[in-house]
């Protein structure tokens, strides 16, 4: 049975094995045909932890499900850099040239379910990766080390109140927390959530002015705010 999933750091390192990367942790976080799971996301969870600790990230390529219910049959879990980039995407001619991130890698892990409950297995998995994996140093870069907390989003909105962007909050932030090593997410995901605060309050923001001139009225009655509507 799957153990539950431990975030225990482990030493990133990997052996160079018949031109194939094979990453180096513990037994008990290495996933094993046969290994049974309780859930579906038991055995998701654990695959994603041992793809962090060894260095590299995942990719849901596809699923196979029962036509009679929907039920998930076969899960399939790979390296982001398995198969290739459509060539378009390669050509000269396009607008925005982006990096070439997919190599082919046959990482792979396959979820099959075992009986109509909730019991999932691991039917096939190879560990070998066509790519370097990353080392100990940019290793929080990696998606499975990211992940924008609770307190990450709080952070971001008490500063936005005092106009500071998702840029400065996060230079602020590795500063408080000793380094980007620490921060668990990155300058991208700072922004992105900007922005999705952004476009939630997209269309509210003249209502949000006024009904923060009402504070400032209650707490001074010599504040004063006058304003006015048009028909849109």
């Amino acid at each position: 049975t799957l153990p539950y999933p431990t975030y225990t750091p482990a030493p990133l390192c990997a052996a160079n094995i018949h031109n194939e990367w094979i990453p180096s942790c513990s037994s008990h976080l290495k996933p094993v045909v046969g290994m049974k799971s309780d859930t579906l996301q038991q055995g998701i969870t654990f695959y994603e932890n041992y793809a962090r600790i060894s260095g590299f990230d995942t990719r849901l390529p596809s699923t196979k499900k029962r036509k009679s219910d929907g039920k998930i049959l076969v899960k399939y879990y790979v390296c982001s850099k398995e198969g290739f980039r459509e060539t378009p995407r390669l050509h000269a001619e396009c607008k925005k040239k982006r990096p070439i991130t997919r190599m082919g890698c046959k990482a792979k892990l396959t979820l099959k379910l075992v009986n109509d409950q909730d019991n999932y297995e691991i039917f096939s998995f190879h560990e070998g990766h066509t790519h370097a994996l990353t080392t100990p140093n940019s290793a929080h870069h990696t998606k499975q080390s990211r992940n924008l907390t609770l307190a990450h989003k709080k952070y971001i909105m008490d500063n936005s109140h005092a106009n500071i962007g998702a840029i400065k909050s996060y230079r602020l932030m590795k500063e408080h927390v000793g380094g980007y090593q620490n921060m668990a997410a990155s300058m991208t995901d700072f922004k992105n959530f900007q922005r999705y605060i952004r476009k939630h309050i997209r269309g509210k923001d003249a209502q949000m002015l006024i009904e923060n001139f009402k504070r400032k009225q209650q707490m001074c009655s010599s504040c004063f705010f006058k304003y006015e509507v048009d028909n849109k």
